[in-house]
């Protein structure tokens, strides 16, 4: 598959009468996006609000961040599954509004969703306090059913971000970033001499409201299978669940991957990158085996050298990384993970939840029980009060002057288990 991602950089968001890209300023008619999100019947109330890097603002709680994008060639359409027919996606050309996200809030979902402060200390913690966020708050309507709620905010969140998106499909973009992989056997034949690496890429499907979603098919449903690089960029994997903010993948993450975006960096210099394997996170000990038996038979099948795997949560999924790890590893391949740490708010607990002497290589991206301490904002956008209930936080994490005392897993992407955040630990 050979995929082009057209960026089109966005300097600015403002509110307009029209939806389009002018010199790089991103205008957006409000009441027409919240027109067309209305017509969900489960939607009491929307609004959409602006976020931009150096105000004083809190977005709280977070329950998603997409990046605006429209397909503008090739097969396939923006989130499959969901806003777009199921076709595969990850080749063509898709045009992509840079440094914009859509941003759901609104009434909480779920105790585990985050906080983005876009200055000040909490800032430093997120990559979302750079991005320009077009902010959508949803109110369901009374009565509905934790599932419904949280299905209700995703579809928002896609819904707006394709329309947003459809603002690129004319401009031309400002550069043109090219990505392919070649099936599997032309692969080989063309880098002979390379090392042959993969990404074991670990899917949060924990149980209610845990949920990841392939082709609009959500991850506890699927076996390991093997993907094209090119399409989780492309709008194949999208978030929907409620994990704790800051190890969850939010769709946004999982377009941008930097694992994938890292291994094409150096494909077919240093290695032949061969492509991605899908898996899934569960809860009971047989899907585990099961899950992790397959994700090992794969990589052997595949003839890889070495592999990347990297985590979504913790504590439970410790289990599913570490599975993996040593399956995988027993068969003579070489094995990195990617994890952050819960080793309590003063570093000496045991960082994972499980271990084995094969996990000998592992990349740390930061101790999500850190304690941060985030000032007051003039403007909240969503719910403050969010802070008492939400993982990381506590009864009287919210302070009368509204700044929040919490532990780095409310902020959303803090410690991003594919890299994508700005923390890293090093032992000694």
């Amino acid at each position: 598959m050979k995929l082009e991602l057209g960026n089109i950089f966005i300097k600015d968001v403002i509110f307009s009468n029209e939806t389009k890209v002018v010199d790089g300023v991103l205008h957006v008619n409000k009441e027409a996006i919240i027109e067309a999100l209305m017509q969900d019947p489960r939607l009491a109330k929307v609004d959409i609000d602006l976020a931009k890097p150096g105000e004083e603002v809190r977005i709280i709680p977070v329950k998603d961040v997409i990046e605006p994008r429209v397909k503008v060639s090739g097969p396939g359409g923006v989130f499959p599954g969901f806003i777009s027919k199921v076709n595969t996606v990850g080749s063509g050309r898709t045009h992509v509004l840079k440094n914009t996200a859509v941003v759901t809030t609104g009434t909480i979902v779920g105790f585990q969703e985050g906080i983005i402060d876009m200055s000040g200390e909490g800032a430093k913690y997120t990559p979302f306090s750079k991005t320009l966020n077009i902010v959508v708050v949803c109110e369901p309507v009374e009565g509905l059913p934790k599932h419904e709620h949280e299905e209700v905010v995703r579809l928002a969140g896609l819904r707006a971000a394709a329309l947003i998106g459809e603002a690129g499909r004319n401009v031309e973009p400002d550069e043109v970033k090219v990505y392919e992989t070649l099936p599997l056997f032309e692969s080989v034949k063309k880098y002979p001499d390379l090392p042959r690496v993969g990404y074991v890429y670990q899917l949060q499907s924990q149980g209610l409201l845990h949920d990841t979603y392939v082709y609009g098919v959500d991850a506890k449903r699927i076996l390991p299978t093997f993907m094209y690089p090119t399409e989780p960029m492309d709008g194949a994997i999208v978030s929907g669940n409620c994990v704790s903010a800051c190890d969850k993948n939010p769709t946004y993450v999982h377009q941008n991957n930097p694992i994938i975006e890292d291994l094409y960096e150096r494909h077919g210099k240093d290695y032949n990158f061969v492509g991605v394997i899908i898996t899934n996170e569960n809860v009971t000990l047989a899907d585990k085996e099961r899950s992790s038996d397959y994700t090992a038979k794969l990589v052997e099948y595949l003839g890889l050298d070495a592999v990347i795997i990297n985590e979504e949560g913790f504590g439970n999924p410790d289990t599913d990384l570490i599975m993996n790890c040593k399956k995988i590893s027993e068969k003579g391949i070489k094995t990195v993970l990617v994890t952050d740490e819960y080793a309590g708010r003063d570093g000496q607990s045991q960082s994972l939840a499980d271990v084995d002497k094969t996990a000998d290589a592992v990349v740390s991206v930061g101790n999500a029980n850190e304690i941060v301490h985030l000032p007051p904002m003039k403007k909240v956008i969503g719910d403050p009060k969010a802070a008492n209930v939400i993982a990381g936080g506590f009864e009287g994490a919210l302070a009368p002057d509204g700044s929040i005392t919490v532990e780095l897993q409310a902020i959303t992407a803090s410690t991003s288990e594919v890299g994508f955040g700005t923390l890293a630990a090093k032992g000694y």
